[in-house]
């Protein structure tokens, strides 16, 4: 079985039918493909099924590819979806209006199927990185933020987005991006504190993407002179999630199997999550975690 059974992926052009070369290696490597021909028809598409990328011209009648990018990314449920532009435009006004309408990359026409499988790839699994970490964090009570190549914050997970607005001003989006690039250039973490004694701190964990790089929130209760271990550990992305399963009582095979990785790649992460942590053991890991992401 492909490695890519259960991938959707979503193909919008107003002339479907000079994708069917494409559709067709697509398929032979193992993805679904669904196929709109135009923005409205992808709109509608997307209020059924949610695909794991999508492929978009830019250039249609009607609803623009670009116009469309933004009206899924003005969507919560979508907002994690990497979109691929097509287009036969490589003027670098487009390319610049295409990753400003929230796309993550772009191929010109005439499509080069290798070219496009490739970067397929590679933006379906950092977008299945960043999910798995909203599962595993978001949940046990820290937030993830996803902060683009131009600084802005490009995905957040629901816990990110209440923190965001409790301690920062409105937009808090836009000041989240000031915060996180001013106070962040030297020790790769920063903090804001409330009026009601709490602090926000908030950590880089590493790229997940094309210029993209992930954040992991917490909330230091007022009183707390000390900042989370977790905090200021600088596990990278995998490591955190890792340390997240084990978390939950989660032994390496489980893990391994939750994030496609061998027991003993599982068991060298946990090796660097011990020395960052400061700790010994297994048990000792997964106590410090239970408790600082209750």
């Amino acid at each position: 079985m492909s490695q890519r059974a259960g991938d959707i992926v979503l193909l919008v052009d107003d002339v479907p039918q000079s994708l069917g070369a494409l559709a067709q290696e697509l398929e032979r490597d193992g993805y679904t493909v669904l196929v709109a021909p135009s923005g409205e028809a992808a709109l509608k598409r997307l209020d059924l099924v949610t695909p794991d990328a999508i492929l978009l011209d830019a250039l249609m009648p009607g609803l623009s590819g670009f116009e469309t990018c933004r009206r899924i990314k003005a969507h919560t449920e979508w907002l994690h979806i990497p979109v691929i532009f097509m287009t036969g435009l490589s003027e670098t006004a487009h390319i610049v209006e295409g990753f400003a309408a929230g796309g993550v990359d772009y191929v010109v026409k005439p499509l080069r199927a290798q070219e496009v499988l490739a970067r397929l790839a590679t933006h379906v699994r950092n977008a299945r990185a960043v999910r798995m970490a909203r599962e595993a964090l978001d949940v046990g009570g820290m937030g993830v933020l996803v902060v683009d190549a131009r600084g802005r914050i490009a995905w957040q997970s629901p816990r990110a987005q209440r923190w965001l607005a409790e301690f920062l001003a409105d937009p808090p989006a836009d000041e989240a991006a000031r915060w996180l690039a001013a106070e962040s250039a030297d020790s790769g973490g920063c903090r804001r504190s409330a009026p009601d004694g709490r602090t926000l701190l908030a950590q880089r964990l590493g790229d997940v993407g094309m210029g993209e790089a992930m954040w992991l929130l917490s909330v230091q209760p007022a009183g707390d002179a000390s900042a989370s271990r977790l905090a200021t550990a600088s596990l990278t992305p995998r490591e955190t999630e890792v340390l997240s399963w084990i978390a939950k009582g989660k032994t390496n095979r489980d893990v391994g199997e939750i994030l496609g990785l061998s027991p003993r790649t599982v068991n060298k992460h946990l090796e660097h999550v011990f020395e960052k942590l400061g700790v010994e053991t297994r048990a000792a890991a997964a106590a410090l975690a239970s408790r600082e992401l209750s």
